[in-house]
């Protein structure tokens, strides 16, 4: 049987790192796109020597120079942080639009498989909880969140017409807050954040109140889904992929200092502009497209992975 050849976009990333990994432990041929902008070479560090992997360093806003056939391709490319795609709003909305554009054009005259990661930023500062597909979200469509939530909406809108205009195989999949090893520790995610702080014994910062809720999905989960998502007969409307479970960010805050042994506080500061006060999915329809799949692991045991993950980086730095 002839291999199956994949393209990741944004493959030296965070989650486009865990689905290298994945992919070539099913036999896949992979071949991760990556400007190392955000992504981090490092994390392909486990699997950079297989001789069915290869990175090319390039930019998706850049046509697609892949010559050879190409059975899927998973757009995961964008930085998915505030703190990072507010540095650089313009070059964001281009990487999600652009970006897509090039990857949709590839995919429509090589007949690939092709999904996008969205997220539920397209949700905006919602209005509705737990957030449904068929709700279209209250976003600001020129705050300083907009160059990655309407990014986002318009790569979704480009992927729902290249599938009504040229009949390409496209999935499209809103991702929820996703957590686990391989995350910048820099990069402003809440998580991450709080737990490095914690190790360092500094106090967790808080946006607002902390009342806000999050809801959290460790990286394995997502990756069991984006796999089912690349299934034959899985529709071609977005789906939610999250942890249905809310928790206040107060109450995370809690956990991690108790998870870590820290002697760390919070403290608080004013909420962000636009930043959304709940954020929690309904995942209804991708229990049904996706053979009942929901995520399986509990936070607490993805807290634990991911911290020991941050304790490892901080011993390696100061040692």
């Amino acid at each position: 049987m002839k291999k199956v050849t994949a393209i990741v976009a944004g493959g030296a990333g965070f989650i486009g790192s865990h689905l290298c990994l994945r992919l070539l432990e099913l036999g896949r041929r992979v071949i991760a796109i990556d400007n190392l902008s955000t992504g981090n070479i490092d994390n392909l560090n486990q699997i950079q020597w297989n001789p069915n992997f290869e990175l090319v360093i390039s930019d998706i806003v850049n046509p697609i120079n892949i010559t050879m056939p190409v059975q899927e391709i998973y757009n995961m490319a964008c930085p998915a942080s505030p703190l990072k795609y507010q540095s650089n709003p313009i070059e964001t909305f281009r990487t999600s639009t652009i970006g897509s554009y090039n990857l949709l054009e590839f995919a429509r005259h090589h007949n690939s498989r092709i999904l996008l990661a969205s997220t539920s930023e397209v949700y905006g500062d919602s209005l509705k909880s737990p957030q449904t597909e068929d709700y279209f979200g209250n976003v600001n469509p020129i705050g300083i969140r907009s160059c990655y939530d309407e990014g986002k909406r318009g790569a979704e809108s480009l992927f729902a017409d290249y599938n009504r205009c040229y009949g390409v195989d496209t999935r499209i999949v809103r991702i929820f807050n996703t957590y686990g090893p391989r995350m910048m520790s820099d990069d402003g995610r809440v998580i991450p954040s709080f737990i490095n702080q914690a190790l360092h014994g500094e106090p967790l910062t808080i946006n607002g109140d902390g009342s806000q809720t999050r809801a959290f999905m460790f990286i394995d989960d997502l990756i069991d889904a984006l796999m089912l998502m690349m299934r034959d007969g899985v529709t071609h409307m977005p789906v939610n992929l999250g942890n249905p479970t809310e928790i206040t960010i107060n109450s995370l805050a809690s956990i991690i200092i108790d998870a870590t042994g820290s002697k760390s506080w919070t403290s608080y500061r004013p909420m962000p502009s636009d930043d959304p006060r709940k954020r929690c999915p309904d995942i209804s329809r991708a229990r049904s497209e996706l053979c009942g799949w929901s995520p399986r692991v509990s936070l607490s045991e993805g807290l634990e992975n991911t911290i020991n993950y941050f304790r490892k980086l901080h011993y390696d730095t100061v040692h």
